[in-house]
């Protein structure tokens, strides 16, 4: 059995896509998983399950959300492992200044395209910062992430590539919940 952690794009954000956290938790655990723990009213899952492939396991849990809710959700998956990395190599984590309060987590669906950087780099205003590493994109948003213009929907028409964020403390706190 592995911890995973699933990040669901667009649950109850705004009055749309409304689900009960309890009714999400019996979605999961009817897929056979296990341990199911959510986190916060947002769509943030953990549980545990067999090594499946994550893309085999995230479709088979966005057409589970599909059926059960009629909602087409995108599912983002991250093993226990992969968020301890992911959490580890924030470029912005050491840097003087930074209040750890204005960090993001952008999870991309896929690997961003070549020249992903100077694609988004336009969308950032002074003093934001973003760095990209593999299918993450760091972000330091310093004026709040909803002044920003590095949104889920900017990133998602840039890099043509599905898109969820979340915030720092948000992070960390599914790595623990998963641990």
């Amino acid at each position: 059995m592995s911890n995973y952690i699933a990040m669901l794009r667009g649950i109850n954000v705004s009055g749309h896509n409304i689900i009960k956290m309890e009714r999400l938790r019996a979605c999961f655990a009817a897929l056979g998983l296990a341990n199911v723990k959510t986190y916060v009213q947002s769509g943030n899952v953990v549980f545990e399950a067999a090594q499946d492939a994550a893309g085999v396991l995230s479709g088979k849990i966005a057409q589970k959300i599909l059926s059960d809710f009629g909602y087409s959700v995108p599912v983002l998956l991250k093993t226990f492992k992969e968020m301890e990395k992911i959490i580890k190599r924030n470029p912005f984590l050491k840097a003087p200044g930074i209040d750890h309060s204005k960090l993001h987590v952008t999870f991309l669906a896929a690997e961003p395209p070549p020249m992903a950087l100077e694609k988004l780099q336009p969308l950032a205003e002074k003093p934001e910062r973003l760095h990209i590493t593999g299918r993450e994109i760091y972000l330091y948003c310093p004026n709040g992430y909803g002044n920003t213009k590095l949104s889920n929907t900017a990133i998602e028409k840039k890099l043509s590539v599905g898109a969820t964020t979340r915030n720092w403390k948000t992070v960390n706190a599914l790595l623990a919940m998963a641990q």
